[in-house]
Order: structure tokens, then sequence, then C-alpha cells
């Protein structure tokens, strides 16, 4: 349980999170302030309704319909993703992994580039590119767990391997894919949509994964003394009569859950799962009853701002997301791993 000091810091993150929000509904291609802001949300809860309603005024449209949505998917897929990161470094043990080292972010960019260019999964609908992104994340995750189980129980470097191999496979398919498509158009979408946008983000949407997310997260936040000692490695587990084999699995398939619906609401995002547990477990340490809950909240702060970078950086256009963080997201990378040491848990 965290100590009133650890519930102090969690509540003061919690308030800067707050103040992003609101700072990133202010400004962008049209400054608001702050007391329409307010009415407008006050609105917005008060009327019941999500569709435009030109009676309520433009400023309804642009906070409550356009930047009210986009952000709060900020907050669940930053969450989502910097919580996912966690839990991939104590699956493999590895501080350098994040939610695509296993396959995750090769497999969706397959599904995403058949739905384009081949024109797989169509049948689902308008939004069959990110459902198929989706379902190549799950499927790769499952056949990752199916190869690493082979000849005996999956462990952290079977997993790893296995991930690695099938990340090669489906970008080796992608690119066979892409090289003999003679679509323009579709190549132009595959690669903006792998850079990643939180522009498309309806309420309709979040409705959705906002609870998915939500046990997700609490779901592992549970788990955080079998996290601890994935940390130790199997034979110190085992003497304490748990066998890591199975929960390694059981939490691979809820991350491909969370990562997978962010890839479907957001595209490709990456660098989120990487950097924000390195920079939380430096302040924070490597207990996961703290690390999963500040990851989560750190990662949303994270992504609100960028966010908000994206919209204000070029007047009059956007951005795309993902080419902000890897701007950010390396270079403080670096830093942190060259200025400050830690430990990673175990030994």
């Amino acid at each position: 349980m965290m100590n009133m000091k650890t519930i102090i810091k969690f509540l003061l993150l919690a308030i800067i999170l707050l103040i992003s929000i609101v700072v990133a509904l202010r400004y962008g291609n049209a400054d608001i302030s702050f007391s329409v802001i307010c009415e407008t949300v006050k609105k917005g809860l008060t009327s019941g309704s999500i569709v435009e309603d030109g009676s309520l005024g433009p400023y309804y449209d642009i906070i409550w319909l356009l930047r009210m949505p986009r952000i709060i998917l900020a907050v669940c897929v930053g969450a989502g993703l910097a919580v996912s990161g966690v839990i991939m470094q104590a699956i493999v043990k590895n501080p350098l992994a994040d939610p695509y080292i296993l396959g995750i972010s090769s497999g969706a960019s397959f599904g995403a580039t058949a739905a384009v260019l081949l024109g797989v999964g169509q049948f689902l609908g308008p939004n069959f590119i990110g459902i198929s992104a989706f379902l190549g994340a799950f499927v790769i995750s499952l056949m990752v767990l199916f190869i690493s189980n082979i000849g005996g129980h999956a462990n952290s470097v079977k997993l790893l391997l296995s991930g690695m191999a099938l990340s090669a496979v489906c970008s080796a398919f992608s690119s066979f894919i892409v090289y003999f498509a003679n679509n323009m158009e579709g190549i132009q979408t595959i690669s903006y949509w792998l850079m990643g946008s939180l522009a498309g983000a309806k309420w309709e949407e979040l409705f959705l994964l906002i609870p998915l997310l939500f046990i997700c997260i609490l779901f592992l936040w549970s788990q955080k003394r079998v996290l601890n000692l994935m940390l130790m490695g199997d034979d110190a587990a085992i003497t304490m009569g748990y066998d890591l084999h199975i929960y390694r699995q059981v939490y691979l398939l809820v991350v491909a859950v969370m990562v997978g619906f962010a890839v479907y609401s957001a595209g490709m995002l990456g660098f989120v799962g990487l950097l924000i547990p390195h920079v939380v477990r430096m302040v924070m340490g490597t207990d996961h009853g703290r690390l999963i809950p500040f990851s989560a909240v750190a990662g949303a702060i994270f992504l609100v701002w960028a966010d908000l970078g994206c919209r204000v950086i070029l007047p009059r256009t956007e951005l795309p997301i993902g080419i902000l963080i890897s701007l950010i997201g390396a270079p403080c990378f670096v830093y942190l791993m060259i200025k400050r040491t830690y430990s990673f848990g175990g030994n």
C-alpha cells in the first residue's frame, strides 16, 4: 500500500494532469478563454448531447466535440502505453523493452497495410483499418505465446526472441505488399497512419476505450506482487510458490488488448512505453505498486502536452504526433541514461 507521502505525490501529479487538460483546451488554432471553457464544459456535461448542435454555439463544437475527445483520448492512450511499457519490461526483465518489442507494433503495421492496400477487413466498416491493426497486434501476441511455449514453458528470453522473429516476418510481409502494390494513395495513407494522430477521436469510441483501459490497468496494478517477483527471476519466484509461466502469458494478452486499442484509436505511437517508465522508476523506485499508477498519470500528461504541441507548433496545420514524440523522446531518453542511474530490480 502507498504511504501518505506517496499519496500526496500522486495527488500532485493528478493536479498537474488536470492543469494540462485545461491548458490543452485553451490553446490551438483558436485560443479560447478559461471562462468560456468552463461554461462550455458545463454545458456539455448537462446537455447530454455529443452531436453537433449549432444552437449551442461554435465554442461548443470546438471544445466539446473536437478538443475534449482528443485530449481524453491522449490521456487514455498515454496511460495505456506507459503501463504497457512497465509490464513488458517486467515480463522480459529488460529495461529497454516497450509495448512493441514483442512484435505487437509490426503486427499492427501488417494489419493496417493489408487493410489499406489489399482491402482486407472492409466488411468491418469505416474503421476497418484501425480494427485490422488491432487484430494484427492481438494475433501476433497469441503467436508469440504459442511459439515461445514450444519445447517447454515460455520464459523471458524465449518471449523476447519469439517477438523479434515474428516482428521481422511481419515487417517483411508489409514491405512485400507495399513493394508490389500499385497504389500511391494507399501508401501515403499507411505512412500517415503509422505516424499517429489523435485528430479522429470521437466520444463513441471513448465510451468503450475508457472502461476497457481502466479495467486493464486496475487488474495489472492488482498483480504488483507477482510483477515485483518477475524482476527477481523465475528461480526466486518458484521458491515463494509462484510459477511465472502462466502469469507472463496472461499479462502479455492484457497488454496486447491495451496496445491494440491504442493503435486502433491513434495509430502507431512509439517511445511512450519506453521513456515514461524510466522517468517514473528513477523517481519512485521499482515497486510496481507505485510504478504502475504513477506511470499511467505521467504517460497521460506526456501525451496531452505532445498533442498540444502538434496543434500549435505549425500554424494552420497539424504535425503527426508520432514524429514529435520521437523528436522529444529520443534525446530525453539518451540524456536520462547518461546522467542518471537506477536499479531496474532483482539483483
